[in-house]
């Protein structure tokens, strides 16, 4: 099933792209979550229209991109957003949300699928890379800071870190949570079940067929003989009578 992303999703992709998931992951996953929509035409056609927009502001040529470089050399990107007491967020900065910031604060456009950063999910700073042309690079220094805070110093971010570390191997959070278990599990479910009831149809339409085969050949081996002596006296005369209508015409 195809779908267009609403939000970035780890390991699917980012926002605005068009990609293909199984059905059961989309019915039970990104579409209640409002993740993703149906990649309807007139959607698709939409997104496309923009991207193409956006590209035309994008560095055409190595020059553009150096002065680009130049302008991303020195800029400090701030995000504020909402974390837990260790600095992990209630979300993440993604490659959009930075390309997002780039046009919004400093009217420079783009390509987020050349941000090379995975999202984000600690309060920190960071040096975000990005491919500008084929040989041009640039790194956007960039905050993530605590909504209604500042960062603290970098012992401090390393000290958080390593408390929520000690945390996670603690209680075992090697594994995936238990909301996305039972998510993955009523995909498998939802998938199974969809398998079954096609299986089920085939079957079905299978035996109908088939029914219906055996029941005309036990008619046919069921006739009387004198129908079919009838039928087939009937088939050789159609000829003569056709041959005497014509002959009558031609009289006439």
């Amino acid at each position: 099933m195809e779908v267009i992303l609403l939000s970035d999703v780890d390991h699917v992709g980012l926002r605005g792209d068009v990609v293909s998931v199984a059905r059961g992951y989309a019915r039970n996953y990104l579409l209640p979550r409002q993740l993703a929509e149906e990649a309807t035409p007139a959607r698709v056609a939409e997104l496309q229209k923009r991207d193409a927009q956006r590209a035309r502001h994008e560095a055409k040529t190595a020059d553009q991109a150096r002065e680009i470089a130049e302008a991303l050399s020195g800029t400090v990107l701030r995000f504020d957003v909402k974390a837990g007491p260790t600095g992990s967020l209630f979300g993440s900065v993604t490659p959009t949300d930075i390309a997002d910031e780039l046009w919004t604060s400093k009217k420079i456009r783009v390509d987020r699928r050349k941000i090379g950063t995975d999202p984000i999910k600690r309060i920190g700073r960071y040096e975000v890379p990005i491919a500008l042309f084929e040989d041009v690079r640039a790194e956007v220094n960039t905050e993530v800071v605590p909504e209604g805070g500042e960062l603290p110093s970098d012992e401090k971010l390393a000290e958080l870190e390593a408390a929520e570390r000690a945390e996670h191997e603690a209680a075992g959070d090697d594994e995936p949570s238990i909301e996305l278990e039972e998510v993955l599990a009523e995909v498998d479910a939802a998938e199974v079940a969809e398998t079954e009831a096609a299986e089920a149809a085939a079957a079905q339409t299978e035996t109908a067929q088939t029914e219906t085969a055996q029941t005309e050949t036990a008619q046919t081996a069921t006739a009387e003989p004198g129908e079919t002596e009838e039928a087939e006296a009937e088939a050789e005369t159609e000829p003569e009578w056709r041959a005497d209508a014509e002959a009558a015409l031609a009289e006439e």
